[in-house]
């Protein structure tokens, strides 16, 4: 089994930055797809950022531009860099691990509120 531990949420100030970290317990991170997604209260989970296991990186059309993806093999982990954020940026944000091309392994969700 893989388990997936999110931190770095918290309470940003519109403009502000934030770095969430994921780290996944389990064999071979450096093969598996990594992936972020959000869920906004009263909205359905999206897709936020990828990198795949070749460190390809896609974006969503909503965050291109403000955040960074990325992932350290040698730590079984990946970031989100949030920069530029947004009040709509607020939402629980959730690491996936994948198989198969699809998002498996979830963590528990950290919380991002952006607000003044």
């Amino acid at each position: 089994q893989v388990q997936v531990v999110e931190s770095g949420g918290g309470l940003v100030q519109p403009g502000g930055s934030l770095r969430l970290s994921c780290v996944a317990h389990g064999s071979f991170f450096d093969v598996y797809d990594m992936g972020w997604y959000r869920q906004a209260p009263g909205k359905e989970r999206e897709f936020v950022a990828k990198v795949t296991s070749g460190r390809t990186r896609e974006y969503a059309d909503s965050v291109r531009g403000r955040f960074t993806v990325s992932r350290d093999n040698a730590k079984t982990t990946v970031y989100l860099q949030m920069t530029s954020l947004k009040p709509e940026d607020t939402a629980a944000y959730y690491c996936a691990q994948f198989r198969s091309g699809r998002p498996t392994y979830w963590g528990q969700g950290t919380q991002v509120t952006v607000s003044s």
